[in-house]
């Protein structure tokens, strides 16, 4: 297998960055490095790194962005592949770095991403999400270039080429792959590189993270748009959609509010980000906003050989 690095981002996350060290160290093959690119914890978060090994640097609060921690982490990466992943994620299995890196055998793959699925405690439509973006089903060979550097990897030799761009206020991995993709290159998802997302947000952050995807979505594609009708159709769909799949897992009674409380900060953070019509690219929109049809049946049933890694006895 390559050789690799792992760089994480974490801002106050002693609660989740021991499980995903723990993980880590659980893994079939180990990285040459972990770095944690730290922008001002202010909790056990630095202690927790440097105890399990990792190599910490720092960023100044009022310096951060996505784009620009990322960078000073891979500024100091010595391999050439570089697995990226949010300090509030752990690997579900003991092949996962096998497997995000596996594709990289074809030298025309710039990018691969994994698998996400919300922990117990997520919000339904969040754990809906995740089945809508991450399906039960590899694509080596991707079409578009939707992809999360909550659980991804590239290429060093191509990043030096093209940095992260720093100044959006999110969607830095989307910008890249869209790079990458615009030079021919591949971008491979890759389903048995799971990952469980720890990504419990209050409503308020919930309305400003779907705000800031929006003002960088506006960035990158400058020409598109998300208007009133954009606002209540996505909003409505993906209520039903919820509604539907909550039905059927028994589950409604107990998220009904939450979903649609979800949905509208969804939507309505997107549309404040959004601040310029133009024409729509549907194919990127229908993949950012919109659920697939009956993405909730028969994407649960996933049995791998593989035992799952046991935190529980770590």
């Amino acid at each position: 297998m390559p050789d690799c690095s792992i760089v994480v981002r974490a801002f106050n996350e002693e609660k989740h960055l021991g499980k995903l060290l723990s993980g880590i160290k659980c893994q079939n093959i180990h990285p040459s490095q972990v770095i944690l690119v730290d922008s001002g914890s202010t909790d056990e978060t630095v202690d927790i790194a440097r105890k399990e090994g990792a190599k910490v640097v720092t960023i100044h609060p009022e310096d951060f962005s996505f784009g620009r921690s990322l960078n000073l982490g891979i500024s100091q990466v010595t391999s050439e592949f570089i697995v990226i992943c949010s300090a509030h994620v752990f690997p579900v299995y003991p092949d996962w770095l096998e497997k995000i890196l596996a594709p990289f055998t074809d030298p025309r793959i710039a990018l691969t991403y994994g698998k996400q699925r919300g922990a117990e405690s997520s919000h339904f439509s969040e754990q809906q999400l995740f089945l809508h973006w991450y399906p039960e089903l590899t694509d080596l060979h991707q079409s578009h270039p939707f992809c999360n550097n909550a659980n991804a990897a590239i290429r060093r030799s191509l990043w030096d080429v093209h940095p992260y761009h720093e100044n959006l206020p999110a969607l830095e991995d989307l910008e890249w792959a869209k790079w990458a993709h615009d030079q021919g290159l591949g971008i491979a998802y890759v389903k048995d590189a799971e990952v469980i997302h720890v990504h419990n947000e209050t409503w308020n952050g919930v309305l400003n993270r779907y705000r800031r995807e929006g003002m960088a979505f506006k960035h990158i594609y400058p020409n598109e748009n998300f208007n009133l009708w954009d606002l209540f159709h996505s909003c409505f769909r993906n209520v039903f959609s919820d509604f539907r799949a909550a039905s059927s897992t028994h589950k409604l009674n107990g998220n009904r509010r939450k979903i649609m409380r979800f949905r509208w900060m969804q939507a309505l953070g997107t549309y404040r980000g959004y601040h310029q019509s133009g024409p729509l690219t549907w194919q990127l929109k229908k993949a950012f906003y919109y659920p697939r049809p009956n993405a909730d049946v028969g994407l649960q049933n996933n049995e791998r050989k593989i035992k799952p890694i046991d935190y529980a006895s770590r």
